[in-house]
């Protein structure tokens, strides 16, 4: 029969200090282990199956005298049932890992979504601004929570508060959110539906975005006050009222027009074509040239190593506000884009010109999917005819004598 070993007391096993291996009694095979550089830590050495095993059980002074023993026993447990200490230990690790390798944060899937994404982003304004509104609304609330626990009390939390009052930005801000749990549930970050999904799921809490807010229209001239403000505005020195008055001619918005380079206009052919990539639908958009803007883009000076039409004193692009800068100095009650609107309303009431050609010349989406699919063409030679017109309409000066309020408000 074995001998026993002596049951040590703490005490004594703190009096220990030789290197080498120390049984300390209590639980058979429990030793403390000293190194040659004073370090310490607990041993148990026993069978496991045919095979002898040490086993370690913790530093020591960390793992006390009482807590290695009762370590030892739990560990003679497992093995009297068939289990071994070690192979168990491993597999708790690699499951602890497998869990905090695949645990993922809000926040950290929104970045990775942005980043996979990034080249589908119209302009890097645009991907500035779709993080941006996560950081703001969704981040505070959900931004350091397992993207696994995102629940839809969570969603609702963030939308409620600028639901009523920012309602364009609460859906914006929803359909982002929407966005990254989807991405993080097919990426096998989490399971189960999408707490941000509207239809049959948010739409039984929250009232539909049309019923708390009124759409605004952007402010416009009247039709009979475009010849007055064309007048006027050529008189203008600088290049924001040339861009300006581009915009105009070719009812354009002012981001197509700021951002429109050499590259894009043809001349010889009349014709300004804007890539998708700049484009509000992301498709290209061809603009017939009229004869007017045709020789304002002739008389702008082209400077070295700029390739803009319209560039800012700095030579980068002209800023948002830059345009409507020149109708506040005008003191024109009315914005760039409103523009568009007066061009379209001249179209519906003052010419013949079918609603399709109005709606391609302002880039908008004709019809249904099928539609479009038979639709190949661009409707260019009649756009061209309706371009010349607008350009002839707006560039006819009214008759001396007639003064224009210029800054009457206009729906």
């Amino acid at each position: 029969m074995p001998k026993k070993a002596k049951e040590l007391s703490p005490l004594e096993v703190k009096r220990i200090s030789k290197p080498g291996l120390h049984a300390v009694g209590g639980v058979a095979g429990l030793l403390l282990q000293v190194t040659p550089s004073g370090s310490t830590s607990w041993i148990l050495r026993t069978k496991v199956g045919d095979k002898r095993r040490d086993i370690g059980m913790g530093g020591y002074p960390d793992v006390t005298l009482a807590n290695a023993r009762d370590k030892a026993r739990e560990a003679k447990d497992l093995i009297s049932k068939g289990i071994d200490p070690v192979e168990q230990r491993k597999a708790i690790k690699a499951k602890l890992m497998a869990s905090q390798a695949i645990a993922m944060t809000f926040d950290q899937a929104a970045e990775k979504l942005h980043r996979s994404k990034s080249t589908e982003f119209r302009n890097d304004k645009h991907a500035a601004q779709w993080i941006s509104t996560l950081k703001t609304y969704a981040s505070p609330v959900i931004g350091k929570l397992p993207i696994e626990d995102v629940g839809l009390a969570h969603i609702v939390n963030i939308l409620e508060p600028i639901w009523q009052t920012k309602t364009e930005t609460a859906t914006r801000v929803r359909q982002r959110i929407e966005a990254v749990i989807a991405w993080a549930t097919v990426s096998g970050y989490r399971k189960g539906e999408n707490p941000a999904r509207w239809k049959g799921h948010l739409d039984a809490v929250l009232p539909k975005p049309r019923k708390v807010t009124k759409v605004e229209h952007h402010k416009a001239l009247p039709i009979d006050s475009m010849q007055d403000f064309i007048d006027q505005l050529r008189q203008r020195e600088g290049i924001a009222a040339k861009a300006l008055e581009f915009a105009v001619l070719t009812a354009t918005r002012s981001g197509e027009v700021r951002g429109a380079t050499w590259d894009e206009i043809d001349l010889q052919n009349s014709v300004w074509v804007i890539p998708g990539s700049r484009m509000k639908a992301e498709k290209e958009h061809r603009v017939p040239l009229s004869d007017a803007a045709l020789k304002l883009l002739n008389a702008l000076p082209r400077l070295e190593n700029n390739n803009l039409l319209f560039p800012a004193p700095r030579g980068g692009v002209l800023s948002d506000n830059t345009l409507s800068a020149v109708m506040k100095r005008m003191s024109v009650d009315a914005v760039p884009h409103g523009f568009r609107s007066t061009f379209r309303d001249w179209c519906a009431e003052r010419t013949n010109y079918p609603r399709d050609v109005a709606e391609m010349a302002l880039a908008h989406t004709i019809g249904s999917n099928v539609e479009a699919a038979y639709r190949r063409g661009d409707l260019f030679a009649k756009r061209t005819l309706m371009m010349q017109e607008w350009a002839n309409f707006i560039g006819t000066k009214k008759t001396p004598g007639k003064v224009l309020e210029l800054n009457k408000k206009t729906a």
